[in-house]
């Protein structure tokens, strides 16, 4: 355990490095087997240290290790228990992609570069503001993370999955790179029509 314990940790760095979390902002979690590694309530993930790594039996959701897992730990393992396909589950604030979080208006499509519907999926889901922490936050996300990996988290931040670290971050970083064009494009943006993303969708995906 203690080669994932660091494998885990330098992921978790990664995320700090790629600017997707800030100080206590966020979380991770990773599928080992049975259990599942979460990074602590309160830590920072962005210098996550290895007494700060939760590990959870993906079941019951009970910390083996005396360690407690982030406050949001309750989506990532249901997330895990229903989505066998998947093994990493990432929680993050980057800025721009927050901030398209916290606009009214703001924009329900992100497909401005091939990257989008390629890695993220070419809709977005979007859950409504509910408490970090609270059980109804944890259903929703839960909810919708069975049809998409990608979640935008109204006034609070994003959620993705993959099945692997470099999956679920690139997710993240490719999101946050749309919103930031969207952004810097003032309104003046243009979308791949839908013409065009089937295109990607059946080269690159096989769809």
């Amino acid at each position: 355990m203690q080669q994932q314990i660091q494998a885990f940790l330098a992921a978790a760095h990664k995320v700090g490095a790629m600017g997707l979390t800030r100080c206590s902002s966020g979380n991770l979690s990773w599928r080992v087997g049975d259990v599942a590694l979460v990074s602590a309530t309160g830590s920072w993930v962005p210098e996550l240290r290895e007494d700060q790594v939760a590990v959870c039996d993906i079941a019951t959701g009970k910390s083996l290790n005396g360690v407690r897992p982030s406050m949001e730990s309750g989506f990532h393992l249901t997330v895990l228990r229903e989505r066998r396909d998947i093994n990493v589950v990432l929680h993050c604030q980057s800025i721009a992609a927050t901030t398209v979080a916290c606009m009214d208006p703001r924009p329900t499509d992100f497909n401005v570069t091939a990257e989008l519907p390629c890695h993220c999926g070419k809709e977005i889901a979007v859950v409504p503001y509910l408490r970090p922490g609270s059980p109804l936050l944890a259903e929703a996300v839960v909810e919708a993370l069975r049809t998409h990996d990608s979640v935008l988290l109204l006034k609070h931040g994003q959620v993705f999955v993959g099945r692997d670290f470099n999956a679920a971050i690139e997710k993240a970083a490719f999101l946050e790179m749309a919103c930031d064009i969207i952004l810097r494009a003032q309104g003046r943006h243009t979308l791949l029509t839908p013409a065009e993303i089937a295109d990607i969708e059946h080269t690159f995906l096989g769809k």
